[in-house]
């Protein structure tokens, strides 16, 4: 049995930031701010262009996810991952098939599979157990620091034994069903705005319980993605992991001043610092809206339009896509998608040349269609966002 020394589960209160914290208010404003734009930018764009977006998007999460795990998987890399395409290096190889299971579980998220379970053990441990069971051998494999010894991290299974991160002791291993029912308890069934606010709560707490041997950071970004998934219905075309990359060393020690104790008696009720937990939630929520504005700068018509237009030209300049083709996908851009019988009377051509255009755009990875009569939908392909969505990602190295 997993060892327990009774910790009381008042040892991680606060869960929420209360009413009568001083920064309550500010952080409400914060919260329904995030709302209103994340809300706006959905609705600024066709439905077309939204599944795009997501597509690219959970590449971009995953990318700035595992960066902030110290694995850099390129984009790029991820793609041809998802094709089953691997590095012949085996390091590089299992970063990809690292790569690949992340999308896969967001996938699952995006479509609704953790719903209403974001915060509950059961959608928690099937998180943790669908990304597991997809890494290779070698990435479940967790060396303990201080003794060298090589622990196999089991997907889906809480710790059996105890942990250290930094200076922060977790709980003992026996004590996680009762924190973990606690945590379920207090983060279930909310209201709009404390669901917003408690995304960023419940962010550090799961980490301060640390409930898996190892890939308690992926679950936790995971987990608070699919609250506000559902909570503001983003659509999965914004993601807080890059800008949390971005600022990988705030958001790190801004984590570590969650894990202090209440400073005085103007620092709320708890155990734990109320006031450092609303500054994370401050930090987090400001990101959040910072990664909404920078999304929504990219995807701009006009700006959006200009670049994937002088990109096409200069295709058909080196003869690698055929005239017209900027015709088609701005019509598929403007309209979201395209039924492919009317490609021929956009450009102005034969029905066979209106083919051999969509053709070579499918092929080029620009335009996508899930079989050869479906309309046509613009693609965001990872190899072209530093022209198409420049700043999203770096550029690949090597």
């Amino acid at each position: 049995m997993p060892v327990d020394r009774s910790e009381p589960i008042g040892l991680m209160e606060p869960l929420l930031i209360s009413e009568s914290s001083q920064q309550r208010t500010g952080l409400t404003d914060l919260a329904i701010d995030l709302a209103s734009r994340s809300a706006g930018f959905r609705r600024s764009l066709p439905e077309g262009v939204l599944k795009a977006l997501a597509d690219l998007v959970r590449a971009m999460n995953c990318y700035y996810s595992n960066l902030i795990e110290g694995h850099d998987t390129h984009p790029v890399d991820i793609e041809r991952a998802l094709r089953n395409d691997y590095s012949t290096d085996t390091r590089k190889r299992n970063l990809q098939l690292e790569a690949k299971a992340h999308i896969t579980v967001q996938k699952w998220i995006d479509e609704g599979g953790l719903e209403g379970r974001a915060t509950t053990l059961d959608g928690l441990t099937e998180m943790h157990r669908r990304f597991g069971e997809l890494l290779p051998e070698d990435l479940l494999w967790v060396e303990e620091p201080d003794t060298g010894e090589r622990i196999r991290m089991v997907p889906g299974s809480l710790r059996e034994r105890d942990v250290k991160v930094g200076h922060h002791v977790a709980i003992s291993p026996g004590a996680l069903p009762r924190f973990l029912e606690r945590f379920e308890s207090a983060y279930g069934r909310l209201g709009r705005t404390d669901g917003i606010l408690a995304a960023a709560a419940a962010h550090h707490r799961l980490l301060w319980i640390h409930p898996f041997l190892d890939g308690n950071g992926r679950v936790a970004r995971l987990m608070s993605y699919a609250m506000l998934l559902e909570t503001l219905d983003t659509g999965g075309i914004w993601s807080i992991a890059r800008g949390l990359a971005r600022n990988e060393s705030t958001y790190k020690s801004m984590l570590m001043a969650c894990d202090a104790e209440r400073r005085n008696d103007l620092d709320g009720r708890g155990t734990l610092s109320e006031e450092a937990l609303a500054e994370f939630t401050r930090f987090f929520l400001t990101t959040c809206v910072d990664q909404v504005d920078f999304m929504e700068s990219l995807v701009q018509p006009d700006r959006l339009r200009d670049r994937i237009l002088i990109w096409t030209e200069e295709e058909i300049r080196g003869d690698r896509l055929p005239p017209q083709s900027g015709a088609v996908l701005e019509a598929v851009l403007y309209r979201g998608e395209l039924p492919r019988g009317e490609v021929a009377r956009i450009i102005g051509t034969s029905e066979r040349q209106a083919r051999r255009v969509t053709a070579a755009l499918i092929d080029r990875e620009v335009l996508t269609s899930p079989t050869s009569r479906a309309p046509l939908r613009l693609a965001f392909p990872a190899k072209l966002a530093s022209r198409w969505m420049p700043g999203l990602f770096p550029e690949q190295r090597g």
